[in-house]
């Protein structure tokens, strides 16, 4: 695996070669050819997803089962992602996919070594990223991490870590014991670290789906400190929309993305008020991880896009700039950052969203989730 590589729990690990293209549309549509016509002037368009079918990606899902491209004139094919596939890559070959799902920084590591991308929608407003210690260890912050055994995934994952511990004064180097981490959270479970990366949509609710031996019954929240991200200043943009910068240059091309992003944040204002049917929609689209574990997921998701003051799908200017910052500025535990530079002016736009924004306005939908509550989800034994 590459920088660029994406996380690999241990149960979508499992789901991945069932889910294969059960998670496309049934559309028979070629791989790309957006801003051309298909028959009955209908768009044919690949989105390419970050990894595998799950409530990570409700809204795109839900657009898609709801007939919103369709209403769009797009005829949209989803393809999930598998362990070797880097979703910028496929927009930036131009052939592909027309549009992907992919973390800000992998995907400005990507544009600054010559991929021609730009961020089109920022649909995740805030970081979904969890160190995760149990209540016992004290850690609930990142200065508090000094002397501990701290997982790490890698693979350009650990930076808003590091550059919380940077900021406390803590030396990553010398002052923690590093470990390479699974993309799971059995190494927290069995105390070999004391603090593990989760995601708060999957690999938190893993350690509250699994049985606390004193008690016989499921892990709480209440047994477990979190540090996040946000909190500590130190959060990174992750899922935005991106498209092939070139071709962007074409009105057709503009027009579709228009419609698709159009759809999408459809997609999403339907979630974010109907979290039990997006996750059906999932389920029924192929994902294979349980009904209580993806409810979770799409509860948790909705938070990340919810509330959206300027509007889904926007960039949030002090957000990219903190997201360049520490991109630019926090050393791995080799010595590497994300960014060499700042990317140019090119690296992402509104202008799409903004139109977009206007469209779904009109119909009468809510775009900034002003009205946006959280449910409470329980969780079952392994997910199910």
């Amino acid at each position: 695996m590459n920088s660029f590589h994406y996380r690999v729990t241990a149960v979508t690990a499992v789901a991945l070669a069932a889910v294969g293209l059960a998670a496309c549309s049934s559309s028979s549509g070629g791989s790309s050819g957006a801003g051309s016509a298909a028959a009955g002037s209908t768009t044919k368009v690949t989105l390419q997803l970050q990894w595998v079918t799950q409530a990570q990606f409700g809204g795109y899902i839900a657009a898609l089962a709801k007939g919103y491209y369709a209403q769009q004139g797009l005829d949209v094919k989803i393809v999930p992602a598998g362990t070797d596939t880097v979703p910028q890559t496929t927009v930036a070959d131009g052939g592909s996919a027309d549009f992907a799902i992919a973390w800000v920084p992998k995907a400005l590591q990507s544009r600054e070594k010559g991929a021609g991308i730009t961020d089109v929608g920022q649909v995740f407003q805030r970081s979904g990223t969890l160190q995760v210690s149990f209540k016992g260890k004290d850690i609930t912050s990142a200065a508090a991490l000094k002397g501990k055994t701290v997982g790490d995934w890698g693979f350009g994952n650990e930076y808003e870590l590091f550059a919380a511990m940077t900021k406390a004064g803590i030396d990553p180097g010398k002052d923690v014991k590093i470990v390479q981490q699974q993309f799971d959270m059995n190494a927290l479970l069995q105390g070999d670290i004391d603090a593990a990366q989760a995601m708060v949509y999957n690999e938190y609710a893993q350690v509250l789906e699994a049985k606390n031996p004193a008690t016989g019954n499921l892990y709480q929240p209440s047994d477990f400190n979190a540090i996040n991200w946000n909190d500590a200043g130190t959060a990174m943009l992750q899922d935005a929309i991106w498209a092939n910068t070139t071709k962007l240059k074409d009105p057709a091309f503009q027009d579709t993305t228009v419609k698709f992003l159009t759809a999408s944040y459809q997609g999403w204002i339907f979630c974010s008020t109907n979290p039990s049917e997006c996750r059906d929609d999932v389920v029924k689209a192929g994902s294979k991880l349980g009904a209580s574990h993806q409810l979770w997921q799409m509860n948790e998701v909705n938070k990340l896009v919810w509330p959206s003051p300027d509007g889904i799908g926007t960039v949030d200017k002090a957000a990219w700039d903190r997201t360049v910052t520490v991109a630019s500025s926090t050393k791995n535990s080799q010595g590497a950052t994300v960014l060499t530079k700042a990317p140019d002016s090119a690296a992402y736009t509104n202008d799409y969203t903004v139109k977009a924004l206007a469209k779904l306005k009109a119909m009468g939908l809510d775009t900034t989730g002003a009205g946006f509550k959280p449910t409470t989800v329980t969780l079952n034994p392994g997910g199910s």
